[in-house]
């Protein structure tokens, strides 16, 4: 009889068990579908915690009647009116409202945190102000309690410790829009509208613009917002015709994005459209040549590039700042003021470093006839030059006379960390002076007249228009760009943080360990491999370190210096 009660008892414990692994199981994979979003047509979702109170921006998008809504933000008690992103490692970008009225971000009073779903804060972090809408922007950490959560719900930008965020007001909270799949970024020219999109097409492998449409308004209930159809599609770039805008579009701040055709999908977007062409010519007349870079956190060495550069002929400095949290905007306001001409625009998007190129391309076109697309740590130099007698060393080798060339290719010589162990406060150009024997790849100086309308380029060089030249590779007799790659461990394990190609892997995805785009010997982590400070060394090169001495070194009272030192 207890034999029989035991096994009863361990029959109903075992039944118990397995209902409640099976329940669990269906719970989470119903969460699942309905949580985790495997496309752009519905981003409507609702906080786990009904007594969250929805400070952030509510997200009005779904079907209605086959047509989409389109994003709306508002504001609730004395939160700010936000739309966030959920960036690579857990960044949230969080874009203000431009009806916010905020304090600067230099005065006392201008702390805020990120006050999440389950009541967890984070510090956000004031970035910079996009350039073409005048948006200000903040950075806070996803908290670890909600990275195994889903769906991602938009933080809520709060002034602290003054915001009341008691709960009671339960409303719809918005979904995180992610970074996958994006539109970031509009640009207007006489004749288009430029559309820079993440996630649509991939490298070497671009969708027909026929696929799409560029939107411009809120299609709301009304019906309101115009369609235009895209003409060019490649890369993160499409292009589309102006829209004719009716007078149901009255908002001055016209959003725009990108409508997927076939799948009735509007990508979600914190682009908007300006009618009117934006570039970056001002009173000054076009300059012949200029130089255009991708930066973070390059302030320590911006001063030697600018300067030297500048002795070469390069006459406008354009740094497209990928998020910047050193002493970068002081380094820029010093050079300006020093008499050189150094355009910051801040340009937050992680991995878009081919897309920034191309928004330059455009951007830059009426300001400047040659666009030189060099890094900071890169160097143009010929072994010709022996004195600066001329500042127009560099511009004497542009095709001038010639209209066929559309672009000029320097190959590269790369340099490695030649015993240094730290950043040499003389310069780059100083403490760099071993390098690898084969040179890798190269460098281009582009007719922006001569770039191609699909603005397609493979991070510095560019597809140019069918009556120029592809390209004129020059002799490494004439000119050579020292490249600087593989400088001081603490400088190099920096490139950890993510790699600005949109199309390279960064270092720590343990993929493609062959490729050209990684370092030999290098591994996943940021960690030192032994003898650094010796690799990569090969020739010994001190001609660019011996010129510059001659050009800018100087003894002073504190010894002897190059001028950017001073």
């Amino acid at each position: 009889m207890r034999r029989r009660v035991r096994t009863a008892f361990l029959f109903a414990l075992l039944a118990v068990l397995l209902f409640t692994f099976v329940s669990v199981y269906l719970a989470r994979n119903a969460i699942t579908k309905k949580h985790v979003p495997n496309s752009t047509s519905d981003l409507r979702t609702r906080s786990k915690d009904p007594g969250f109170p929805n400070l952030a921006i509510r997200d009005d998008r779904e079907k209605l009647g086959g047509q989409l809504r389109t994003r709306r933000v508002s504001s609730i008690g004395n939160s700010v009116a936000t739309v966030a992103i959920l960036f690579p490692d857990w960044e949230v970008l969080v874009i203000v409202s431009p009806e916010a009225a905020l304090p600067s971000p230099d005065s006392g009073d201008a702390e805020y945190k990120c006050l999440f779903e389950n009541g967890a804060k984070s510090p956000a972090i004031f970035s910079g102000v996009l350039a073409f809408t005048n948006r200000t922007t903040f950075k806070c950490v996803l908290p670890n309690s909600l990275r195994s959560r889903r769906p991602f719900i938009q933080p809520a930008l709060i002034r602290w410790p003054e915001t009341d965020v008691s709960p009671g007001n339960k409303q719809v909270s918005s979904e995180l829009i992610r970074w996958t799949t994006i539109a970031y970024e509009s640009l207007s020219t006489e004749n288009d509208v430029v559309l820079f999109v993440k996630g649509i097409n991939r490298q070497l492998a671009n969708k027909p613009p026929s696929e799409f449409n560029c939107v411009f308004g809120d299609d709301g209930e009304k019906n309101t917002a115009v369609r235009t159809a895209v003409t060019s599609s490649n890369q993160e770039v499409f292009r589309c015709h102006h829209p004719n805008l009716t007078a149901a579009v009255t908002s001055e701040r016209i959003k725009i994005s990108l409508e997927i055709v076939p799948k009735n999908t509007v990508v979600p977007s914190v682009a908007y459209y300006t009618p009117r062409r934006r570039t970056l010519a001002g009173q000054e007349p076009r300059s012949l040549l200029c130089a255009c870079t991708m930066v973070y956190n390059v302030a320590k060495f911006l001063r030697e590039w600018v300067m030297y550069h500048s002795r070469i002929g390069v006459e406008k400095f354009i740094l497209y700042d990928n998020g910047s949290d050193d002493e970068l905007a002081k380094v820029v306001d010093e050079l300006n003021h020093e008499g050189f001409n150094v355009t910051t625009l801040f340009w937050i998007w992680p991995k878009t470093q081919e897309a920034g190129f191309s928004h330059a391309a455009l951007y830059a076109n009426q300001s400047c006839t040659w666009m030189m697309y060099v890094d900071v740590d890169e160097f143009v130099f010929s072994p010709t030059w022996q004195s600066p007698s001329s500042s127009k060393l560099l511009t004497s080798l542009l095709p001038i006379s010639d209209r066929s060339i559309g672009q000029l290719q320097i190959r590269c010589n790369e340099f490695g960390p030649s015993n240094q162990t730290s950043h040499p406060v003389e310069g780059v150009t100083q403490g760099y002076t071993c390098r690898r024997k084969v040179d890798e790849r190269h460098k281009s100086i582009v007719l922006l007249d001569a770039v191609d309308s699909s603005l397609e380029n493979a991070i510095h060089h560019f597809e140019v228009k069918k009556r120029f030249f592809s390209s004129i590779l020059v002799s490494m007799e004439d000119v050579v760009v020292n490249h600087y790659k593989y400088q001081a461990w603490s400088e190099f394990r920096t490139k950890f943080r993510r790699r600005v190609s949109a199309y390279v892997v960064d270092w720590t995805q343990a993929v493609n360990p062959t490729s050209k785009d990684r370092t030999p010997g290098l591994g996943f982590e940021p960690i030192e491999p032994k003898g650094w400070a010796e690799k990569f060394c090969e020739v010994r090169d001190d001609r660019l370190k011996l010129l510059t001495q001659d050009w800018f070194g100087s003894n002073t009272s504190h010894g002897y210096q190059m001028a950017w030192q001073r």
